[in-house]
């Protein structure tokens, strides 16, 4: 891989958290691959006592997976770690979404990947 590629992929990196002080951060790797590609997303939330649910999803304009776990509130984990195998090629939007007792969305993270059509799939 190119020096220009490996700075291109390390600036995809990057995620978008919405919400106070950063409730929630994700890591998306790899963020470019060739297909058939393995993600590990890792997150990372302050507890509170109102969360619930948190959901990882990556989806493009032909695919789709997405995996969830409850939480206990404050007393959850900081850190949740989920895996995404044998993801075809296409342009990923992946997000990391927790879900409040009230069923509202409490925080947001964003990230983009580009899978690449492997050399045996051609």
């Amino acid at each position: 891989m190119s020096m220009k590629a490996w700075v291109c992929g390390l600036a995809v990196m990057t995620t978008t958290v919405v919400g106070a002080n950063e409730r929630l951060t994700m890591q998306v790797f790899p963020a470019m691959s060739f297909a058939p590609a393995n993600l590990v997303i890792r997150t990372r939330l302050e507890p509170d006592v109102n969360n619930r649910v948190m959901e990882v999803i990556a989806e493009s304009d032909e695919f789709y997976r997405s995996s969830a776990i409850q939480l206990e509130g404050d007393r959850a984990p900081r850190a949740a770690t989920f895996e995404f195998r044998s993801l075809p090629p296409g342009e990923y939007a992946v997000m990391a979404v927790v879900i409040g007792a009230d069923g509202q969305r409490r925080a947001v993270a964003r990230s983009s990947v580009h899978i690449m059509e492997g050399g045996a799939s051609r």
